[in-house]
């Protein structure tokens, strides 16, 4: 059995989900509720340390971080999310720390309410200012001979997995994204796959009572 702790919204978990049902693989989703504080539960913490989500159960394995499952997933599974040459996986992982260490850490709704609370700017203003920057810097970054269809090539790979959760949240936010062909046209090819689709949030998200 393998077992996600998910929430429904989480960009991180969004990311594992992609991941294993790119690999077709067979999981049991378990809510932990984030905004109901389910993260610092003392059954979260025993999972999860840190107090966040996913955790990933799987091989008799515990697994946190999604950067960490997926790469465990791609060498275990064969997944092919990495190139094969050492220059193109220092691309791929470039391009998806840009969004998992740069973009989402900045932009995580805890963080943003904190500012908020303090004084500065309004949750809003924040996503959108530094969730909108954010992708100016992976545009950017996707301006080169070995973007494709997807981030490098024709194939996903582990900075697509990771892009996708974040289109998620500016388009949430309300980001305009007309200044970032590479990354729009990525979204749409990304998005026409069924496995995606699945993963997607609004296909998760809870009926309201």
């Amino acid at each position: 059995m393998i077992r996600l702790y998910d929430y429904w919204r989480s960009s991180s978990a969004y990311r594992v989900r992609i991941g294993l049902n790119l690999l077709g693989l067979d999981y049991e989703r378990v809510s932990v509720d984030l905004l109901a504080g389910d993260q610092t539960s003392g059954a979260n913490l025993a999972r999860n340390p840190q107090g966040i989500v996913p955790t990933l159960e799987i091989d008799g394995l515990r697994l946190t971080q999604s950067l960490a499952i997926l790469e465990y997933l791609n060498e275990t599974r064969g997944a092919g999310w990495l190139p094969e040459d050492a220059a193109g996986r220092a691309r791929m992982r470039a391009l998806a720390m840009a969004v998992a260490m740069e973009i989402q850490p900045v932009c995580n709704l805890r963080v943003a309410r904190q500012v908020e609370a303090s004084g500065g700017m309004a949750v809003p203003d924040w996503m959108q200012s530094h969730i909108a920057s954010g992708l100016a810097a992976v545009e950017a970054l996707l301006a080169h001979p070995q973007t494709g269809r997807f981030c490098h090539g024709t194939e996903i790979g582990l900075a697509d997995i990771c892009l996708l959760p974040q289109l998620y949240n500016a388009h949430r936010w309300g980001v305009a994204l007309e200044a970032f062909p590479n990354i729009t046209a990525i979204e749409t090819a990304a998005l026409e796959i069924p496995a995606i689709q699945a993963a997607h949030p609004d296909a998760l998200a809870p009926v309201a009572g």
